[in-house]
């Protein structure tokens, strides 16, 4: 079996039809604008982060129907010929705008509206909605753990616990978000996030003895590497950790046990030995209250595996690409939505701003329809421009990004960052 670089048939059979169906009726080609949204955050969440903007626009350049996949859809007979020789010069030529990447999000935000024509807007829906709705359920996830993390820093080693592609787009979201390193070494190749791992208990027990591991993990990495003290005694192998790299040892690790109470018997041998300055890691599936409930404990760092790559239970952030305004007859754009019962949205273009307070503190989420909100005085706009006739205009880096998480989440009301259930953090007003 062969693949693609294409992105084209990461979407829903629907999708073309839908294109079909439209391209025959002759209204594919009527102007249009979509928009991603979120009607809700998981109950208890004050915030959430947007993440994946950055791979989204790759995604998006490579969204093309090449011979391998024509063939397929002929093959299958899932469109029409006249459809995909329409699919075989498809490059999208409209306006991609939304939030900027790193940016904290509530419900009704605009984090992404994309205006062009129905049927080049309406096959990237499922491609929009699939790395969106992952990397930012990584991302509010993470920038909790962080937040909780108090500032010691967080690594992220969930590779084994999802999708082999996840795991490296789980890795550049939580560095988005705050962690500082990741176990994933494509993450490193790819995104440039900072890799670490020294062992697991495996090599320990590969060994006849606990120091004759411990002398070949020194000898090979330095006295500077982290050494696993929980494979059989604790206390014990923390003693001969020090023994053998003496007051320069890196680090030692937690895997097991009461994290609270062994940390600090830890601390006070490793400081009763002359190693005051060797650090506590401590893992075992920690979560954003795990995390916190270390927060009296003398650790340095924290690796968190299975939560983050899960969301912390919230696997997806439940947006939704919906059609906001079409074309009308007189040319101009009309708003559209759809008036389910449970499932109302907000019809017309929409621009979005922060509302801030006297103190810079975030206070609203104001969210203009068919036109942008007034701004008065102190407010932060939030929509910049992403592609411009088809053509990426935005250059923002990984680097950036979590650079703009960190001043958005500093921004918010301190209630923010609490973990105890309550309420969004501001309003969503619409204008």
């Amino acid at each position: 079996m062969t693949t693609s670089a294409s992105t084209a048939l990461l979407t829903d059979h629907y999708e073309l039809t839908m294109l079909q169906a439209s391209l025959r009726s002759g209204e594919a080609h009527r102007r249009c604008v979509f928009e991603t949204f979120t009607r809700r955050l998981p109950e208890g969440r004050r915030y959430a982060v947007l993440a994946g903007t950055g791979r989204l626009l790759d995604a998006i350049a490579d969204f093309r129907f090449g011979d391998d996949e024509l063939r397929f859809l002929r093959d299958q007979r899932i469109v029409d010929r006249e459809t995909c020789d329409w699919l075989a010069g498809y490059r999208f030529t409209g306006d991609i705008s939304g939030y900027a990447e790193g940016e904290a999000f509530f419900p009704g935000s605009p984090v992404l509206v994309v205006e062009g024509s129905f049927a080049e807007g309406v096959i990237l829906e499922t491609l929009i909605l699939s790395i969106l709705n992952h990397d930012s359920a990584i991302a509010s996830a993470a920038s909790r753990m962080t937040s909780a993390a108090g500032g010691r820093a967080c690594i992220e080693m969930g590779s084994r616990r999802t999708h082999e592609e996840a795991a490296v787009a789980c890795a550049r979201a939580a560095y988005l978000a705050g962690f500082d390193r990741t176990s994933n070494l494509e993450a490193g190749r790819r995104w440039g996030v900072p890799t670490t791992g020294t062992s697991a208990h495996s090599f320990t027990l590969l060994f006849d003895s606990e120091r004759a591991a411990f002398t070949a993990q020194l000898d090979s990495l330095g006295k500077g590497t982290t050494l696993l003290v929980d494979t059989y005694d604790v206390m014990g192998a923390v003693r001969m950790a020090v023994e053998l790299a003496g007051p320069e040892l890196g680090a030692v690790r937690l895997d097991s046990g009461d994290l609270l109470e062994q940390a600090r018997e830890v601390r006070a041998l490793l400081d009763s030995l002359g190693a005051t300055r060797t650090k506590i890691v401590v893992t075992s599936d920690l979560d954003e209250y795990a995390i916190a409930a270390l927060g009296a404990a003398p650790v340095d760092a924290y690796g968190v595996g299975t939560s983050l790559v899960t969301g912390s239970g919230h696997p997806t952030s439940s947006m939704v690409y919906k059609l906001v305004a079409r074309e009308g007859a007189s040319g101009e754009l009309e708003p559209v939505a759809k008036k389910s019962k449970d499932k109302t949205s907000v019809g017309g273009r929409k621009w979005a701003l922060r509302r801030r307070g006297p103190n810079g503190r975030a206070e609203a989420e104001i969210v203009g329809i068919g036109a942008r909100p007034e701004d008065d005085g102190d407010d932060r706009a939030l929509m910049v421009d992403l592609v411009r006739d088809g053509e990426r205009v935005d250059t923002s880096t990984l680097a950036d990004a979590r650079a703009r998480h960190a001043a958005s989440r500093a921004e918010l009301p301190i209630t923010a960052t609490q973990l105890q259930r309550g309420d969004i953090c501001i309003p969503t007003i619409y204008q």
